[in-house]
């Protein structure tokens, strides 16, 4: 029996798709939700996005670099897309996308303002699942505008709900579900149920329609001559394009119905509406409504052909019941000989029985059933923030040619970047609020996505590795908008953990693991260049990802003059350090010629270390208090800030346990090792330098001595400080009732611990690192608590809670911090789940009770959702704490 043989139908596919044979990932949930306001549509003259293309533009406004859409899905170019647009008879506009503020409308920055949920995804994407709750009363644009924009920081979001635009279930469900018979025939099925208790109609508008490639005056890749969308025959529609091919679309017809009714225009902006000037077309993108909502006939083209169309279905659904409309686009080659045969259910009931029995394989069946819930819709997250993302930074600063000619005001943002050419599908944060890749998210997403298809998570870090991302100073793209800007240097952990956990029957991928270590030592030289100020490994690095968590801006010069010496940037350098430390004794093992680079990085970590806990006289430590801290120098003057944070803790992740066998069969490197332990003796006092465990072959590389470390976890540990009921808190809570204070020419910075949304617009103001918890730094630190564990084992002990007399092991808290975490997801005897907050729905209605969603980051104190509701990258992490780790 050949090993294809044990493997699943989706490992099947996925093997394919990898060796190139059948291209079943070309189709997936590409598409965007949110195109206007970003960074990348932003021509303005003065750089401001959310305004110089807001919503109310996004109908009639054709886009530059990408398309927006509801439930959709586009090929992996991004040059056809399919979504839904919805009308209830009753809003202002056609719902052709999901709503939400800008981020001067939000009292907490921009936000989503609809209910949507992704159900299901393969990695293949072979079967999609997702889910839209529509109201059946007129959307409240106008009031979620004005009562967020009206409330201060002090107070919540007014979310959708809060609207009472639910009451009585007047809303519809709306399921898109896809499945793929093969790559490029695609079956589609659209689900309405009415929850009301009255017949409700809806006018439901299946969209297909070509990205805008030929309006720009542009050749050349992704620039392509306008394609073509025509009626044919019987519900069905030719779609032309010179690069994808022929494809087909066809509708079935409603019951009692012949042929269903088609709507043709143009990808093509309305001038006339927004800029007052002729259009090069009478047929223009907001075509659609203005036929729907505005009743005008003259709006869409008689002629049934352009290069958006839309299947125009009335229907009328009785209360309590659904309606299913069925669909199929699929390639000439690929074309189906009956389209809504049996088969066709044949296929969706097949595509579900084998998503089934992939997961099954992979997730424990240990799992509570509502943790095999959990599980599966983080994954369904994850797949369906996939995302198609085009942005030339030289053509963008350039403008177009057949467009005005760009002008700015001062300095444009990116400028610096012109080498970088972003075409590809990528793992985003959140689709909506962030649909721009950060790659220090990033990191995390793929660790979350090796269980299911290492392949692609080997493949993204790689591509933001090459060299048309990565600056040729080395710099990795923080996003976009600012390029420039330091996010915290995880690649180089990502690209080591799935290194480990994608090994099959011991064959690890050393290509992979090569080549993405050539290209870190360029990341690595570029921080060492540019983020150790005064050469003498203490780090700075501004923000570094927790916004708002230090006294000052961390990006802007200091009010105070002088400089920061930032313990959680000297922190994640070390991190950096011996994580490359560890791949480097990997691929030496293999290759002696990796042994000298292995010396550099081991000795590059004791410079860090003894910079850490020396320089200034104490280093970053603060033996009084037992804690790391930011330290200010000015005038050859040090200072501790005396702010207990995650800034402190980031220092225990720069651990690793090394095996003494492969070290002993490196002699180069061992004979180095064994010179510099004893040349430098006076490093080895303050850190855990190449102990050797009393009942493994371990040997521990780590900042903190043992006796920091216990005395740190005692900090750490403390449910008066960070151990909250769900994690740990980003700010000790022992700022509640003490603020940090600084007070400078008679202003005052301050420091308070606000467990949930942020108060102030400080530095952003749209999320909050002043006690919330945040999944990703606490799963960095349950493993960094295991790899103290696999060298210490029972040999140490603390107290856990601080105070409560019981000791564990240090595994054992890495265990109690992930279920507390996992708390945040699991429901109590009544149905109620932290994450939910106030929304009462999720616990009481049959409708929405099986419904997840993955925030941003999460109350300190109730473990309530906050920021972005569809992070689904990184809080994606939950499958691999409710999992296990590998």
């Amino acid at each position: 029996m050949s090993q294809k043989d044990n493997l699943d139908a989706e490992s099947l596919r996925l093997g394919e798709d990898v060796r190139r044979e059948k291209n079943w990932k070309r189709w997936g949930p590409y598409l965007a939700e949110r195109q206007w306001g970003t960074v990348r549509e932003d021509y303005s003259t003065d750089g401001s996005s959310w305004d110089s293309f807001p919503h109310d533009h996004a109908r009639s406004r054709a886009y530059r670099w990408g398309e927006d859409g509801l439930l959709g899905i586009c090929d992996r170019e991004g040059r056809l897309c399919f979504a839904l647009a919805l009308w209830n008879g009753q809003d202002p506009i056609l719902k052709e996308r999901l709503f939400g503020l800008t981020n001067s409308e939000g009292n907490h920055g921009e936000d989503v303002k609809e209910y949507y949920f992704y159900l299901d995804s393969t990695p293949t994407h072979a079967y999609l699942k997702a889910l839209y709750k529509y109201p059946q009363g007129e959307f409240p644009y106008t009031r979620l505008v004005e009562e967020n924009r009206n409330r201060s920081k002090d107070l919540g979001e007014f979310e959708l709900v809060d609207t009472g635009i639910f009451e009585g279930n007047k809303y519809f469900d709306v399921f898109a579900e896809y499945a793929k018979e093969s790559p490029n025939n695609i079956l589609i099925k659209i689900t309405v149920a009415n929850r009301s208790s009255e017949t409700a109609k809806l006018h439901l508008l299946p969209t297909i329609w070509f990205k805008n490639s030929w309006s720009w005056g542009r050749t050349g890749e992704s620039y392509w001559s306008q394609p073509c969308i025509e009626y044919k025959k019987d519900g069905e529609l030719l779609l032309s394009h010179e690069t994808l091919g022929k494809f087909h679309f066809i509708a079935e017809p409603l019951p009692g119905q012949n042929t269903p009714h088609f709507l043709f225009t143009e990808n093509e902006t309305n001038l006339k509406r927004l800029f007052g000037v002729e259009n090069r077309t009478p047929y223009v993108k907001d075509a659609f409504h203005e036929y729907i909502v505005h009743g005008r006939g003259d709006a869409i083209n008689p002629k049934m052909q352009g290069t958006k169309a839309a299947v125009h279905y009335c229907l009328e659904v009785p209360p309590g019941e659904e309606v299913t409309v069925r669909l199929r686009l699929f390639s000439e080659e690929e074309s189906p000989e009956h389209p809504f045969g049996q088969n066709f259910e044949q296929v969706f009931q097949q595509r579900i029985c084998e998503t089934e029995e992939f997961y099954t394989n992979r997730i424990s069946h240990e799992l509570s059933q509502h943790e095999k819930l959990v599980t599966r819709q983080a994954y369904a997250g994850l797949l369906w923030s996939k995302q198609f993302y085009h942005y030339g930074i030289k053509d963008w600063l350039e403008g177009d040619p057949s467009q005005p000619p760009r002008q700015r005001n001062g300095e444009v943002r990116n400028a610096d970047w012109i080498h970088l050419y972003n075409r590809d599908v990528i793992s985003m944060p959140d689709k909506w609020e962030y649909p721009w890749y950060a790659t220090w998210d990033i990191a995390f997403h793929l660790v979350a996505f090796a269980n299911i298809d290492p392949d692609f998570a080997k493949q993204q870090l790689i591509l933001f590795l090459r060299e048309w991302y990565m600056h040729p100073n080395g710099q990795l793209p923080a996003y976009e908008f600012d390029f420039s800007d330091t996010n915290p240097p995880v690649i180089p952990w990502a690209c080591w953990r799935i290194y480990k956990v994608t090994a099959e029957n011991g064959q690890k991928d050393r290509v992979f693991l090569s080549r993405v270590f050539q290209k870190l030592l360029l990341n690595f030289t570029w921080w060492v260049n540019r983020k150790d100020i005064a050469g003498k490994n203490i780090f700075a690095g501004g923000f570094l990802g927790m916004d708002n968590i230090g006294v000052f801006d961390r990006s802007k010069p200091l009010p105070t003059g002088g400089n920061l010496q930032q313990a959680d940037g000297t922190a994640w350098m070390a991190f950096f350090c011996v994580t490359m430390l560890a791949m480097a004794l990997e691929l030496a093992d293999e290759d002696p010629a990796y042994e000298d680079i292995a010396s550099k990085f081991f000795e590059h970590f004791m410079a860090i270390a003894e910079a850490t806990n020396t320089i200034g006289g104490t280093g970053l430590w603060d033996e009084e208090d037992g804690f790391y801290y930011d330290w200010l120098a000015v005038d050859g003057k040090y200072m501790p800030l005396k702010v207990r944070s995650l800034v402190g803790i980031v220092i225990l992740l720069a651990v690793e346990t090394l095996d003494f066998q492969v070290i002993q069969n490196l002699p180069g490197f061992t004979k180095r090792m064994h010179w510099f332990l004893e040349n430098r003796q006076n490093i080895t006092k303050y850190i855990s330098c190449m102990e050797k465990a009393k009942a493994t072959n371990h040997l521990l590389l780590a900042i903190s001595t043992r006796e920091r470390l216990q005395r740190v976890l005692s900090s750490l540990l403390d449910e008066n400080e960070f151990l909250s009921p769900y994690g740990i808190r980003s700010l000790s809570r022992f700022h509640l009732e003490h603020p940090y204070v600084f007070p400078i020419d008679y202003q005052e910075y301050r420091v308070e611990y606000l467990p949930g949304e942020s108060n102030s617009s400080l530095f952003g103001g749209n999320s909050n690192w002043r006690g919330p918890i945040w999944f990703p730094l606490n799963y960095l630190l349950v493993e960094a608590l295991e790899r103290y564990y696999q060298f210490y084992g029972d040999d140490l002990l603390v107290e856990c809670p601080t105070g409560s007399g019981q000791m564990m092991n240090l595994g054992q808290v890495a265990f109690i911090i992930s279920r507390r975490l996992a708390s945040i997801f699991l429901p109590d005897t009544r149905g109620y789940c932290p994450w939910q907050g106030k929304n009462q729905y999720f616990s009481v209605d049959p409708s929405w009770r099986n419904l997840i969603l993955f925030h941003e980051y999460f109350c300190g104190d109730m473990g309530h959702g906050l920021g972005a509701s569809h992070q689904t990258g990184w809080t994606a992490l939950i499958v691999r704490l409710l999992g296990g780790r590998g």
